[in-house]
This record gives structure tokens, sequence and C-alpha cells, in this order.
């Protein structure tokens, strides 16, 4: 018997299926092992085919597992709508570390059964917007609900519905660290049904989670970042994709998805609800769900207690008589975090960079140090005591003196998060500090001291965009944004965006009905109108003001974009193979705008040079149809999460 199989591997660069043969029957989406050259890979088996008029390899391992048809019928799309070699795509869908022999795990009954009685009662506003939902025919709802208004409980009693009427349910986040807080939410009601995947599992780990939920028999509830919704879920309820503004949610290698519409899709197939939740929707999706007359559903009253607004500070950076105990923290803020910290209350502080000082500069004759394979300066890591480049990881040791005039006269300009911390610490020498970002050891990291943070341990939280959504601290009552401005000095259509949703997403740590807290915003642009939007939650002026910048310059939601990438090992030889791509495509005389090439932002990453062209087109379609005409010696991203 021969079958037409999907190959799960990164070597294997064609679009159609391989055929092999069984010796014996296969069932549709059964997971196999077969020979791709000279290594054996993971296959799924996609349909049952004629004898070829070729020789053909045979199936050297048969699973007992089965992917539901909806995992077939995805990946099919997602060819179509994200193009990426067939083997890349597979992979997706693919269990990782596939042993030679697949134990099934035991079925047993769920212990914990789904129980009213532990969720906490509705709020009047998370009743109507049940109701809503609930009395509406269609399938998509954007939850635009503040932060503190209680998204979370609206996804536990959906999913409760969902697990009654027999069908599983996949939340999505795009942190990491927020695995943890939901597992924890989601475990008290629903018990072991409740699945956790993510990258920081061993291949083993996520193994397991895989056959699990290809071999479940019950309702389960899955969390996951974006990669969970490749996951051979059956009967799949309801989706729910919280904070769905986040960056995170773009896949930032082939294939270079948008999670939002991999989910729209697969809540298509599985006729499932999506919910899109944000207290800071994308712009894009808030326009689309207008466009089309879709449910806009709006949450603004805090589920916790009453009311409490948040006294918010401006602090103008450029006004040096306010910094006078330290130079990165307003006196006032100081004061702040030192009654909260003797109060026991807990202060948070955002920094969008990290590192020690972001410039190592010679005072004498203006020397900086760069990475050598990237245009980028070299960031200071004090801890370390080492230079460490962002984008490729070189790293080097701090010279004695100036390579280029010889002088001892080195400086460090700027700030990260660890010399907030250090500067944290020489302010308040017994407070208990912690810092979470990107150089944070795994085991310090935010989901493994979740519990710690909740019952107020830790007296000052330093980070960056990882602590600014999604967690609810009800001992929290300070919270200071370092450098409000440092999002909008990247030359990008979003940044706008990006900066109103930091913004907000950080100010929306307190106020949330536990207690009075305080906003000290440090910023050079103090009147700026984005910041005044974003602190005082008008979404509506922000959005309205934002379109119109949108359309007149031709990007999206107005127009789709495609970012056409040539990297090569010399500027010149970069530039040229752009042009010729863009000759390419001006030749062929499709319905798009063409603009570049340019050099990218960084130009020089990791030892390549790289020149884009940025494409956009009315309609997709126009976009797919220059995909077709590309190289294969450049890349490409669809929907791109920016352009830099």
């Amino acid at each position: 018997m021969y079958y037409r199989v999907l190959v799960a591997s990164q070597r294997f660069h064609g679009q159609e299926s391989l055929t092999y043969l069984a010796d014996e029957a296969l069932q549709v989406g059964q997971i196999v092992r077969v020979p791709l050259q000279r290594q054996l890979v993971t296959g799924m088996v996609e349909a049952p085919t004629t004898k070829p008029t070729f020789t053909v390899k045979s199936v050297s391992q048969v699973t007992p597992l089965v992917a539901p048809r909806e995992v077939l019928q995805l990946a099919t799309w997602l060819t179509k709508y994200y193009p990426a070699p067939l083997g890349m795509i597979t992979e997706l869908f693919s269990p990782p570390a596939l042993p030679k022999t697949v134990i099934l795990p035991s079925q047993t009954t769920s212990t914990a059964a789904p129980a009213l009685a532990k969720l906490p009662p509705l709020t009047p506003e998370q009743a109507t917007t049940l109701q809503a939902i609930n009395t509406n025919p269609g399938h998509s709802f954007l939850l635009h609900g503040d932060t503190g208004t209680g998204k979370t409980r609206i996804y536990l009693e959906l999913s409760l519905q969902a697990v009654k009427a027999g069908e599983s349910a996949l939340v999505l986040t795009p942190e990491i660290g927020l695995t943890e807080p939901l597992l924890q939410t989601f475990a008290k009601v629903f018990g072991d049904r409740v699945l956790v995947t993510h990258s920081e599992l061993t291949p083993a780990e996520r193994r397991d989670v895989w056959i699990k939920v290809a071999t479940a028999t019950e309702p389960i509830i899955l969390i996951g970042p974006r990669s969970a919704l490749f996951y051979p879920l059956h009967t799949l309820g309801l989706i729910v994709m919280d904070e769905s503004h986040d960056g995170a949610y773009k896949q930032e290698q082939a294939p270079y998805y948008q999670t939002s519409r991999v989910a729209a899709q697969l809540a298509h197939l599985h006729k499932a609800r999506l919910i899109m939740g944000s207290a800071t929707p994308p712009l894009s999706d808030y326009y689309w769900f207008e466009q089309k007359g879709l449910p806009i559903l709006r949450m603004t009253t805090p589920a916790t207690g009453q009311l409490l607004p948040s006294v918010v500070t401006l602090l103008d950076y450029r006004d040096k008589g306010l910094f006078n105990r330290s130079p990165w923290l307003a006196d006032a803020l100081v004061e702040a975090i030192d009654i909260a910290t003797n109060n026991g209350e807990q202060s948070l502080l955002f920094l969008n960079r990290r590192g020690s000082a972001r410039l190592v500069l010679c005072q004498n004759c203006g020397w900086q140090a760069m990475c050598p394979n990237c245009d980028v300066p070299l960031t200071y890591h004090q801890d370390q005591h080492l230079m460490r480049c962002h984008s490729c990881d070189f790293s080097d040791h701090i010279p004695s003196q100036c390579p280029e005039c010889g002088a001892a006269e080195l400086i460090f300009q700027g700030i990260g998060t660890k010399a907030l911390e250090a500067e944290i610490q020489r302010l308040f020498p017994q407070a208990k500090v912690s810092r979470f970002d990107r150089d944070t050891h795994r085991l310090e990291r935010l989901r493994h001291q979740y519990t710690e943070l909740q019952a107020g341990k830790v007296d000052v939280l330093i980070g960056t965009q990882t602590i600014a959504k999604g967690f609810d601290l009800p001992k929290l009552s300070v919270v200071g944004i370092v450098q409000a401005d440092s999002g909008l000095q990247m030359p990008d259509y979003n940044a706008n965006e990006r900066t109103f949703q930091l913004i907000s997403q950080v100010s929306g740590r307190i106020g949330r009905g536990h207690r009075q807290g305080a906003l000290f915003v440090q910023t050079y642009e103090p009147t700026s109108p984005l910041l005044q939007f974003a602190l005082t939650k008008d979404y509506a002026s922000f959005y309205q003001q934002e379109l119109q910048e949108r359309e007149h310059y031709k990007f999206p939601p107005f127009y789709f974009l495609l970012k056409v990438t040539c990297a090569r090992a010399s500027s010149k030889a970069a530039a040229s193979a752009c042009t010729k791509v863009a000759t390419t495509l001006q030749a062929a005389k499709l319905p798009v705008i063409i603009e570049g090439p340019t050099p990218r932002f960084i130009e020089k990453l990791a030892g390549k040079y790289a020149w884009h062209l940025v494409i956009k087109a009315r309609h997709r379609q126009a976009l797919l149809d220059c995909v077709k005409l590309l190289p294969g010696n450049c890349t490409y991203d669809l929907d791109p999460s920016d352009l830099l």
C-alpha cells in the first residue's frame, strides 16, 4: 500500500508530499518515521495513493499516534497563506524527540471534574460580556478589557462551558513567564485536565505533552505560547489568545506567521470560538473587526474592589533639579519607593533595555565599542565585566585603555536593567530586589517566582517588557516607567502603537482595585499626546489618530506588507542583489508598490550585510504572487511585525 507522507525536516525544501510504501494499512494523520536521504525523520500520512512509476522507500516505523484531520487541513492552509518549505511547516505539527517505541499513556478519568463553585462570582460587567458571547452566533470576538477587569475570569467560564460540552480549550499566552499564573488559575478549576507546553521544557517533556494531547479521550485545557497552535487537539471548542497585542505572537523565522491569523483559521476548521483579549488591541485587528461587523466587547470595571485611580506624576528628564538623589530616578520616585517598602508594599520599575550601560565610549577621542560582527554598540554588563552584543551574543572584556588613542578615559553611558538594579540596591540596601529580563538565569525567571511575587516577598521588581503584562500583584503600589520615550526612537511605522501599548500595560499593573497606586513616568516629552492617550486609557483617540497616519502612508490595516531581505558578505553585494529582485518584480507589473532597496536598520548583523525591499499591496494575493518570483537566496516575511 502506498501513501503520500508529509515529512518534517528542514532538509526537505520541496512543496509536495513524498510517496512511501507501507506493509500495513495506515490512517490519514498517522505519525510515522520515514527515510529521507540518509536520515530517518518524522512524517505524517497525508493520504493513500496509487503505485507510482518510480521506486519508493518503505515506511520505517509506524506509531499509534494519529493527528486529527484539522491538523492536516491547517498545514495545507499554512503552505498557501505563509509559503515556506513544506518540511519546515510540517515540523511545526510534529512531536519532538519521537522515540523508537511510542508508549501511549494510560487513560484515566480526570480526578478533578470542573465545578462552578470553584470560580469566583461574576461581576455584572463580566456577566454581560459572557451573555453577549453566548447569544452571538459568530465565532470570533475581540475582548477589549482594561487591565484588572477580569478577562481571565471570562476565559475560565468559557473553558468550563467547552469542557461541559465535551470540547477542549486552547489558551495562548505570549510569554513563557505567564504560563505559571495561568496554570495555577486553571488548575484550581480543571485539575489534571490542564496541560502546559513551552520551549523551556525539554524535548522529551514537550513530546510527552504532545502525546497526551493526541491521545486524550476527555476534554483538556492546553496552555502555551504560539507553538501550542499546532498540537493535535481533538474536538476543540475554544481558542483564547490572551494579550493578543503582544509582538511575541509573530514568528520571526520561516514560516513567518502571525498567530492571530493562524488561530482564526484553526477556529474556523474546528468551528470553535476565538477570543482575542487585550487592554490595548492591535490596531489592525480592531479595524478589521469594525469593518466586518464582528463583536468588540468592552470591559472597563475592575474585577477586584472599587476603582482606585492611580496618582500619575510626569517627570521631565530635562529638569535636572528633579534628579538629585540619583541620575536615573527622580527624587519623587525614590521617595515613593521608600514609603512603599516601609509599608510592606511593592514597587515596580520598568525599563525596556537590558545590561548596565548601552554605550562604552572614550571621552578623549570619541571611540565607541562596537560589535565586530554587527553594526551595533556593545552593551556593558557590570556583573560579568563584559561587553556583549545583544544581536549575535559576541562578548569581549573591557579594554584598560582606548584602542584608538590609548587614553584611559573610558566612560559608560545610558542605563539598562542591571545598572538600575545596582542603583536600587545602593539606595535601598535592605530591600529585596528582583530583576527579570532575558539575562536572568532560567531558574530565576518570572514564572518560577510568581508565588513569591504575589505574596509580596519582593520589595522592588525591575524588568523589561516581560513584567508589563498579565500579572496581578495585590501588594503593588508604586510603578515607575524609567524611560517612557525609548520606543519612539525606532524608525518604524508601528513605533507609536508599541509605545502606547507598553505604557498602557505597565501603568495597568496598579489601579486594579487592590490599593491606591502611584505611577511615575520619566520622559523627555511630558506634553506628548501619545503619552496622554496611554495614561488616560484613551484608546479611541489614539486609534483614530494612528489610523489617519497609517492610511496616509499606506501601512496596515489599509495595505498588506511583504518584507524582502537580501543578505550578503558585503554591503555592495547585498544592494546589488536587492536591486535585481526589485527589477524582476517591477517587470511583472503586479498591482504592488515597491519601496527600496534600502539597507536594513542595522545593516550588518552576524557578519552579514542586508538590504530590504518593502512591498505594499491592497490585496494580499498580489504579495503571494511576488513571493513566487523571488529567488531562493533571499528571505521574505509576509505580514511583518516591523520593517527594521
